[in-house]
C-alpha cells in the first residue's frame, strides 16, 4: 500500500478521499489556490501545496504543478477525485511519465470512453444496445440537419467531450437547431476545449440509470448494482437513489450485464460509471461511461457497505479485488441529495457570497467540503454538501432524506435546500415514478411558496428587537424603546417578508405583546385573508432569547430560527423560511426590488456573445447577449420593448458582479 498520495483535487470529494486515506494509514497532500487558502481541504491533509491562482485554469487544472507537488512532497500516487484532470487522459500519460500512479484507468481507457462518439461506437462493436443517433466526423449543419431529421425530433445535442450536462441541448423542432448547435459547440469548447457534437433521440419520459463496475485491469469486473439519477435541472442530477425503484427483474438482470460487458470491453480499471437511458418499457440504451469515481457514490457505499475510495487505493497498489461478485450483497435503500448554492427559482442559477450561516442535519452522513463564514466563489462549482440517508426500505430512507432536509439552514446566499425538501415530500416522488421531465412535470408543488402567516413575523419581530437591544435583560421585551410614563412600552417596526413591506406596531402587555400590522399594499397579508389596507392584530408570549427562538401565539409554541441574510434575516419555521428586511422608511429603499430582467452581470463571468446591435430595437425577452459564469451560459434579455443604445463590454471580457451590461431604453 502507498505510504503518500496527494488529492488533485478540492473541496468534499478531496475531504472525502482524506478521510479512507487516514483509515488506512496513508498520508495525503492537499493542493489548492489562492481561493482555497485555509479551506476544510487543506486543514484536513497532512500537507498542503499551493499551486496557483483561483481560476482552475492557473490551479487545479495545471498538470505541471500538480506533479511538482507530488515529487516535491513524495507523494507516490495521485488521486483525481472528480471533475478537474479526474478524465484526462494526459495527466495520467504524464503521471506514468514521472513514475506516479495514477489512481484510475488507463491512459488509453480514458481515451477510449473520453469521447461519446468514439465510446458509442465502441459499445455497439461490444453489443452493447446504445441510443439511436450519429456521432460521426462530419459536423457541419446540413449533416446534423439530416440526422435530426432521421433520428426524429425531439433530439439531443452533446458535447462529445463532456459531462455533467455541458454542451447539451435538447432541440425539439427543425427551426431550433442552428442556433442550439451554436450554444452547445460554444459551451463545449469553453468547458472541455472541444466543439464537437454529437446528436441523440431524446426520450423525453426515460430514467437515468446507471451501473457502479469496478475492474482491476487484468479482465475482472464486477458491478454494486445499479443507481437511479433521473431527477435533474440543467441536465446535471440533483438527487440520487439505490437501488433504481420499479426496475423490472429482467430488465435490471440486462442492465448489470451491460455494464459489466461495458467494463470488459475496455479491461477496465478502478471505479467507473456506466450510464443508460431506461425508456420505462423494456429497453436499456447506453449513453456514457465516466472513467471515475461519481459524485453519488456514497449511496452505493451505503447499501453494500463498500468503501469504494479504499478499493480504489488497494487496485491502483496491484492489489487484487477485495470481493467476488457473489460476494457483493445489497442492503436496503439509500438517497443522495446534493445541497448547492443556486437559486431554484431562477432556474437554478448558481449563488455566491459568505455562508453566514450553515448548519447541516445531525445523525446522518455528510460529505461537505465548505464551512460557515466561508465565500462560495465564482470559480468551482457551487455544491455546499452532499446529504445521505439509508434506511431498510426505500420510504424509511426518504423519510431520513426529508426530516435531514428539515434541519438545513443556511443564510447569506440562495439555496436548493427548500426545493430538495419539497422534492422529497411530493407523492409521486415517493412513489418511485420518477423521469428525466420530473421537475418539468411536478414545477408547481417543487417550486411552491410556503404560505405566510403570523408565525413568521412574530419570530422576525423577535429577532429584530433582540438584535436593536441596547441593555441586556432577563426581558427582551423590557427594551421596547420609546419614554413612557404609566403607559405600556411600545414599538414601531417597518419590515418586509419576502419583498411586502408593512408597518409593525408592538405594544407591552402583561408577558405577552400585542402586534398590530399595517400592511403597506402587503400582497402577504391579503394571501391570509385580510382585506386590502386592513390591519391585522395577534398576540404573541417570547420567552428568554436563545437559539431556536421560542414563542406562544394562538396558545401554539413556536420554535423559530433566525440568522443574519442579506440586508436582514433569514427566518425558519421547520422546513420552511422567510427573508425579512427592516428598512429605514426615510432611505427610499422601502419596497425597492430589482426588475426582472436586469442588464447588469448576475456574477462574475466573461462575455461570449453579443446577440444584438446598438441602435436596434428588440422586443421583450430578447437575448441581447451571453456570459459564462460557474460553468453555466447566461442570456441577459430585454425587461421590455426598448432599443439598445450601448454595451458597455465586448465578447471576451472579463466583468464583475453587477457591472451594468447594456444601455437600454424604453420604447414607447
Amino acid at each position: 500500500m502507498f505510504k503518500k498520495i496527494l488529492i488533485a483535487n478540492r473541496g468534499e470529494i478531496a475531504v472525502r478521499v482524506a478521510r479512507t486515506a487516514r483509515a488506512m494509514r496513508v498520508r495525503t497532500v492537499a493542493v489548492y489556490s489562492d481561493a482555497d487558502e485555509g479551506a476544510p481541504h487543506v486543514r484536513t491533509c497532512d500537507e498542503a501545496v499551493h499551486i496557483g491562482g483561483a481560476a482552475p485554469a492557473e490551479s487545479y487544472l495545471k498538470i505541471d504543478r500538480i506533479i511538482a507537488a507530488a515529487q516535491e512532497t513524495g507523494a507516490e500516487a495521485v488521486h483525481p477525485g472528480y471533475g478537474f484532470l479526474s478524465e484526462n487522459a494526459d495527466f495520467a500519460d504524464a503521471l506514468e511519465a514521472a513514475n506516479i500512479v495514477f489512481i484510475g484507468p488507463t491512459a488509453k481507457t480514458i481515451r477510449a470512453m473520453g469521447s461519446k462518439s468514439a465510446a458509442k461506437d465502441l459499445m455497439e462493436r461490444a453489443g452493447v444496445p446504445t441510443t439511436p443517433g450519429y456521432q460521426g466526423e462530419d459536423q457541419s449543419l446540413k449533416t446534423f440537419e439530416k440526422q435530426a431529421k432521421r433520428i426524429g425530433y425531439p433530439v439531443l445535442l452533446k458535447a462529445t467531450a463532456g459531462g455533467g450536462g455541458k454542451g447539451m441541448r435538447m432541440v425539439a423542432a427543425e427551426k431550433d437547431l442552428a442556433e442550439a448547435i451554436a450554444a452547445a459547440q460554444r459551451e463545449g469548447k469553453s468547458a472541455f476545449g472541444d466543439a464537437r457534437l454529437l446528436v441523440e433521440k431524446y426520450l423525453p419520459r426515460a430514467r437515468h440509470v446507471e451501473v457502479q463496475i469496478f475492474g482491476d485491469g487484468k479482465g475482472n469486473v464486477v458491478h454494486f448494482f445499479e443507481r437511479d439519477c433521473s431527477v435533474q435541472r440543467r441536465h446535471q442530477k440533483i438527487i440520487e437513489e439505490a437501488p433504481a425503484p420499479k426496475l423490472p427483474a429482467d430488465v435490471r438482470a440486462r442492465l448489470l450485464k451491460a455494464g459489466v460487458e461495458a467494463g470488459r470491453a475496455v479491461n477496465y480499471r478502478g471505479a467507473g460509471t456506466v450510464e443508460f437511458l431506461y425508456d420505462g418499457g423494456e429497453n436499456v440504451f447506453f449513453m456514457e461511461m465516466n472513467t471515475r469515481l461519481q459524485v453519488e457514490h456514497p449511496v452505493t457505499e451505503a447499501i453494500t457497505g463498500v468503501d469504494l475510495v479504499e478499493w480504489q487505493l488497494r487496485v491502483a497498489a496491484g492489489e487484487p479485488l477485495p470481493l467476488r461478485q457473489d460476494d457483493i450483497k445489497e442492503r436496503g435503500h439509500a438517497f443522495e441529495a446534493r445541497l448547492y448554492a443556486e437559486d431554484a427559482k431562477k432556474n437554478f442559477a448558481p449563488s455566491i457570497g459568505t455562508l453566514t450561516r450553515l448548519s447541516l442535519p445531525e445523525e446522518t452522513r455528510i460529505d461537505s467540503g465548505v464551512e460557515e463564514g466561508q465565500t462560495i466563489t465564482p470559480y468551482y462549482d457551487p455544491m455546499i454538501a452532499k446529504i445521505i440517508t439509508a434506511g431498510a426500505t426505500r420510504a424509511e430512507a426518504l423519510g431520513r432524506m426529508a426530516a435531514a432536509l428539515a434541519q438545513v439552514r443556511v443564510a447569506g446566499l440562495e439555496t436548493n435546500a427548500r426545493f430538495l425538501h419539497a422534492l422529497s415530500v411530493d407523492d409521486d416522488f415517493a412513489k418511485g415514478d420518477v423521469s428525466t421531465r420530473y421537475i418539468e412535470e411536478h414545477s408547481e408543488a417543487l417550486f411552491a411558496r410556503p404560505p405566510f402567516d403570523k408565525r413568521v413575523l412574530a419570530a422576525a419581530l423577535f429577532h429584530r428587537h433582540l438584535e436593536a437591544r441596547t441593555d441586556i435583560s432577563a426581558d427582551p421585551w423590557e427594551a421596547l424603546t420609546g419614554f413612557r410614563l404609566n403607559k405600556p412600552a411600545k414599538a414601531a417596526y417597518w419590515i418586509e417578508i419576502d419583498g411586502e413591506p408593512a408597518l409593525a406596531r408592538l405594544t407591552r402587555n402583561a408577558d405577552a405583546v400585542d402586534a398590530t400590522i399595517e400592511p403597506q399594499a402587503s400582497a402577504a397579508l391579503r394571501r391570509e385573508g385580510a382585506a386590502p389596507g386592513a390591519p391585522s392584530h395577534f398576540s404573541f408570549t417570547p420567552e428568554p432569547p436563545g437559539d431556536p427562538l421560542r414563542f406562544t401565539i394562538d396558545g401554539a409554541v413556536v420554535a423559530a430560527t433566525a440568522a443574519r441574510h442579506g440586508e436582514g434575516a433569514r427566518i425558519w419555521i421547520g422546513a420552511d423560511f422567510w427573508d425579512a428586511r427592516f428598512p429605514d422608511p426615510l432611505s427610499g429603499a422601502l419596497g425597492h426590488h430589482s426588475a426582472e430582467g436586469s442588464l447588469t452581470a448576475p456574477m462574475p463571468g466573461v462575455v461570449t456573445l453579443l446577440k444584438a446591435a446598438p441602435g436596434e430595437t428588440v422586443a421583450a425577452g430578447a437575448v441581447l447577449l451571453l456570459m459564462e459564469a460557474m460553468k453555466m451560459e447566461h442570456a441577459i434579455k430585454a425587461p421590455h420593448d426598448g432599443r439598445v443604445k450601448s454595451f458597455r463590454f465586448k465578447a471576451g471580457d472579463q466583468v464583475k458582479d453587477g457591472d451594468l451590461l447594456v444601455e437600454f431604453e424604453e420604447v414607447r
